[in-house]
This record gives C-alpha cells, sequence and structure tokens, in this order.
C-alpha cells in the first residue's frame, strides 16, 4: 500500500482517480492546487504525487520545482488534457517520473503508480545518502580545480562559521552560484535544518510578498487558508534568494525589514513573526548600478552585500574546463563498468579550451552530456562536439550572420536563438532575455507572441 498525493483543480479528476487508486489499497489524500499540495508535503510523507499541470495558482511546473528546491524525495507522475512532446520534455527535466494524457486507462495509471513506488524508496535511500556524503565531505557537487574557486571556496568557509551573517554571490548565470551557497549551509552550525532555494525572477509579482512572508486566511482572492512562508518554512536554517534583483521593489522594502528587524508580517496579517534564519543572495546582474538607475533599493543593496562572494565566468578560469568536463563525463556514464582510459581528445579539448562558454558550467554539463549521447562512450573527440561551432559561435567568427540568395525565415531564426539561450542558461529567462540583449518583460512578450503565431 502507497501514500498517494492527487493534485488537480478538477474534483471530478481527482474523484475518479482517488476511487481507482483506492481499489488497490492505497491510502489517498488530495488538493486542488500546487499551493495546498506544497503544504500536504510539508506535514506528511507521501510516496507518489500525481498532478496536473494546468492549475490556477501554481501550475504542476512550478510544484515539481518546489519538490526538488525542497529535497523532498517523493516521485510524481504529471498528467494532463494538453499533451505536446515540448510539456513532456519540461516536465521531465524538472524530475516527473511518468507523463500521462488526458483521458487516461485505469491500468496505465496502476502501472505508473507501481513503478513509482519503486522510485520512492530509491529517492529516500539516495537522499540519506546524499546527506551523509554532504555532512562528511561538506562540498556537495563542488568540484575545485582551479586557483579561482579555491578562494571562492576559501571566503565561503570563513563566512560559514558566522551563522547569522547575510551574504551576496555575484556571478554570471550558470556560474554555480547556488552550490556555493549550499556549501556555505552545509558547513555552517545551521546544518541541521533546512536550506530553501526560491528564484525571485520565477515568481509573479502578485505571489512574490506571499511566498517569502506566508499569507492569512481572506488576505486575497484564492486565499482559503493561512499559509506559512518560505522565512518560516526555513526556520533554523538559510533562505537563498536566487535572482534578487528581480525582486518587486515593495517586497524589497519588506525583505529589508526582515533582514534588520528579523521579523515579518504575513500578508493580510497585523502579528509581527520573530524568524531565525541566514538569508544568502544572488544575482548574475550589477546591484549597484541597478541601485543607481532606482531600480533596486539602494539601503537593500547596502544590507545585502556584507560580505560579497565573486565567481568569476568560466572563461576566466580556463584551467577548470578540461577537469570539469572530464567530471561530468564521468558523472554522466558512471553507470558504465570503465571510465579510466581517456575521456577527451586533444582535438576535443582544442574546441572546449577555445569556446567562450556564455552558459558556464551549466552549459559545459550540458554540452557533454550531448556529446556522451552522440559518442555512446569516452573518448569524446572533436566531431562530437561539431554543434559548438554552429549557432552564436559561428556568428561572432564571421561577425554577423550571413544572407543567402534563398533568404531566410526571420521568424524561425529568433524562435531558434531563443531556444539557444534558454538551453544555454538552464530554462532561466531572465538569463536568457540578458543574453539577447532584452528585458526580462520583453523577453516574456517575445516568447508569447512566437507561441501564439505557431
Amino acid at each position: 500500500m502507497a501514500k498517494i498525493l492527487i493534485v488537480d483543480d478538477e474534483k471530478k479528476i481527482r474523484h475518479i482517480l482517488a476511487i481507482m487508486l483506492a481499489r488497490k489499497g492505497h491510502d489517498i489524500s488530495q488538493a486542488g492546487n500546487g499551493k495546498d499540495a506544497l503544504e500536504l508535503l510539508e506535514q506528511n510523507a507521501f510516496d507518489v504525487v500525481i498532478s496536473d499541470i494546468r492549475m490556477p495558482e501554481m501550475d504542476g511546473f512550478q510544484l515539481l520545482e518546489n519538490i526538488r528546491n525542497m529535497e523532498i524525495p517523493v516521485p510524481v507522475i504529471v498528467i494532463t488534457a494538453f499533451g505536446t512532446i515540448e510539456s513532456a520534455v519540461e516536465a521531465m527535466k524538472k524530475g516527473a517520473v511518468d507523463y500521462i494524457t488526458k483521458p487516461f486507462e485505469e491500468d496505465r495509471i496502476i502501472l505508473a503508480v507501481e513503478k513509482a513506488t519503486g522510485v520512492s524508496k530509491i529517492l529516500r535511500e539516495n537522499l540519506k545518502l546524499k546527506k551523509e556524503l554532504q555532512r562528511l565531505s561538506g562540498k556537495g557537487e563542488i568540484v575545485c580545480v582551479s586557483k579561482a574557486m579555491k578562494k571562492v571556496l576559501e571566503m565561503a568557509s570563513r563566512v560559514s562559521e558566522k551563522p547569522d551573517t547575510t551574504v551576496l554571490i555575484t556571478g554570471e548565470s550558470g556560474t554555480g552560484k547556488e552550490i556555493v551557497a549550499r556549501f556555505i549551509h552545509q558547513q555552517s552550525p545551521r546544518a541541521k535544518n533546512r536550506f530553501v532555494a526560491v528564484n525571485c525572477a520565477a515568481i509573479t509579482d502578485t505571489l512574490v510578498q506571499s511566498t517569502l512572508f506566508g499569507h492569512e486566511k481572506g488576505a486575497f482572492t484564492g486565499a482559503e487558508k493561512t499559509k506559512k512562508g518560505l522565512f518560516e518554512y526555513a526556520a533554523g536554517g538559510t533562505l537563498f534568494l536566487d535572482e534578487i534583483g528581480d525582486l518587486p521593489l515593495e517586497a524589497q522594502a519588506k525583505l529589508l525589514r526582515a533582514l534588520q528587524e528579523k521579523t515579518i508580517q504575513r500578508v493580510g496579517g497585523n502579528e509581527t513573526i520573530e524568524v531565525d534564519v541566514r538569508v544568502i543572495c544572488a544575482t548574475n546582474q550589477d546591484l549597484e548600478k541597478l541601485a543607481s538607475r532606482g531600480d533596486f533599493r539602494q539601503d537593500l543593496f547596502y544590507r545585502i552585500n556584507v560580505f560579497p562572494i565573486h565567481i568569476p565566468p568560466l572563461r576566466q578560469r580556463k584551467d577548470a574546463i578540461i577537469p570539469l568536463a572530464e567530471y561530468f563525463i564521468k558523472k554522466f556514464v558512471d553507470s558504465e563498468p570503465d571510465t579510466s582510459g581517456q575521456l577527451l581528445t586533444q582535438g576535443a579539448q582544442k574546441i572546449l579550451m577555445n569556446y567562450s562558454w556564455p552558459g558556464n558550467i551549466r552549459e559545459l554539463a550540458n554540452t557533454m552530456e550531448r556529446a556522451i549521447i552522440l559518442s555512446g562512450f569516452p573518448p569524446i573527440t572533436a566531431q562530437h562536439l561539431e554543434f559548438l561551432k554552429t549557432g552564436t559561435e559561428a556568428a561572432k567568427q564571421s561577425g554577423t550572420f550571413k544572407l543567402t540568395e534563398d533568404g531566410i525565415n526571420l521568424e524561425e531564426l529568433e524562435k531558434d536563438l531563443i531556444k539557444q539561450a534558454l538551453l544555454i542558461t538552464g530554462n532561466n529567462q531572465s538569463a536568457a532575455a540578458r543574453l539577447l540583449g532584452l528585458t526580462r518583460s520583453k523577453f516574456r512578450t517575445r516568447v508569447k507572441q512566437l507561441e501564439e503565431g505557431s
């Protein structure tokens, strides 16, 4: 018997699934949206989650992201009436173990749940092992091979001993800011408590204050019950605010107060709640410049910039490129019997060293995964990295895009560039917008226009 949480805004669908699974002896709980589901997941241990994608307030993708960020060891089966290849890929990227389109057959659901319950046990064992390894090594997934990164870790180690000091980690998208933040948490006296990560750019302006500080019942339309925010959820631990530069000004004022007074007020509430949490912020923007333009509060900048740590881009620490590439190769073929031989040919190493890595370590990891798929098994050759010579890099080398007599489809070219930017930045829309020289709002508008056009 498994303990299963069904998440869908359609009561009828929840009821049908509950009947199907209860017949098999499973213990069923239900939630009408992602927010209620998260609340149940915080309070109970579930073996499987079955979630719809399209839901109000928090959709299935956001739920998947929150489950991953909060390190809740539960497999998620996604169901949807609007099945596309793109949404299936997106769901799997965010951690879903299965993807089922409506209308669904009972046998398909039962089989998916049986498989997921097996995954559930593995996830719990893996999380337990991961925490133990991190406790022993204190380094998580950091591969420290360059002088620059050794300096970063030295600074991170120093500040980890001061559990109340606010830290600001700066660096381009994909440089590993969250990994360094986790390292600080794991080394600190707060390590026994939660590390909670949130991407400020991914939260809508209307929900950002509720997400961070919580809300009282009736505070706004849809607030049917009192909900704790991430400040309370991270009590005693660390709250990591990624993309802090995208936080709305009104929320910045409340964050400043929370940092200065160690207290918060939920949206719609009057009670002052004390909070004990270390805040680590990260950004790939120039906050000082944003503050001078009035787009970021200057007083908040000074408050979070108590202990700054800058992570240099990969192109400025070339001594790390090959060791990191070899680390990722071993990681992606760790199920194979032997990776002790040559992993990269000289030609492949030359391509990697000459590439500019606009997406930094994240792009390098994606590149190595793609190269392993193309090669089947090491060594990776120059031929397996030919794709690095195309697209934006080729455009840089030639100085401009070449227009032939056959012409081009400008809309398709734009779509391709947007896809490349999202791939390089790991689907971070703010970072992708900056790569293309657009504001976040203009980028989102253009993506929406292109989607509607197709």
